[in-house]
């Protein structure tokens, strides 16, 4: 009989390459989070806050990362009754999420991101809709030197793959 239980969609991690390291990791639920239009959420989501673009709201151990024009994701637990106020879908098995991280982070998300990566443009505790190679992404700033990235689950070895040759890159040019 074929095991459908829940397992990482990758493989070979965690993975250090000169001075990056690459991790899978599991967020919890992920709950997709769109608001109808003209219904305030503020009550049925505190103590979190509907995201600006960009933004995370964060607490009591919960996430609401933006995710796209007025699309956030809750992370980190089962999401509130939202009935009548937002369209909420699971999303837990259909993204795949890795941690980048470590001090050439930026120089190798670089190669893969058209993203401005500079703390100053793009800080921790800021999250961007964007291309990682050919694939959409969710990218989060965690930290100065980490990323959280997420691509769709079917997607997942293509990830690893193009962030692993990006990691070899960076650490051969630190090399010469």
């Amino acid at each position: 009989m074929i095991d459908l239980t829940t397992t990482t969609a990758f493989t070979g991690l965690p993975l250090t390459i000169g001075r990056v390291t690459l991790t899978a990791f599991d967020p919890g639920p992920v709950t997709s989070v769109a608001p109808y239009p003209g219904r305030d959420l503020s009550r049925a989501l505190a103590p979190l806050a509907f995201p600006q673009p960009g933004a995370i709201s964060e607490a009591a151990g919960l996430r609401l990362v933006w995710a796209g024009r007025d699309l956030a994701f809750l992370m980190g637990g089962a999401a509130p009754d939202l009935t009548g106020l937002a369209a909420t879908t699971d999303q837990t098995d259909g993204w795949a999420w890795l941690t980048l991280a470590g001090r050439d982070a930026v120089a190798v998300l670089a190669r893969l991101c058209p993203l401005d990566l500079r703390a100053a443009a793009f800080p921790p505790g800021r999250s961007a809709r964007s291309l990682v190679g050919h694939m959409q992404a969710i990218v989060i700033r965690t930290g100065p030197e980490a990323f959280e990235l997420a691509v769709f689950r079917s997607m997942a070895g293509s990830l690893l793959h193009d962030l692993t040759g990006a990691m070899r890159g960076v650490a051969a040019r630190r090399a010469l």
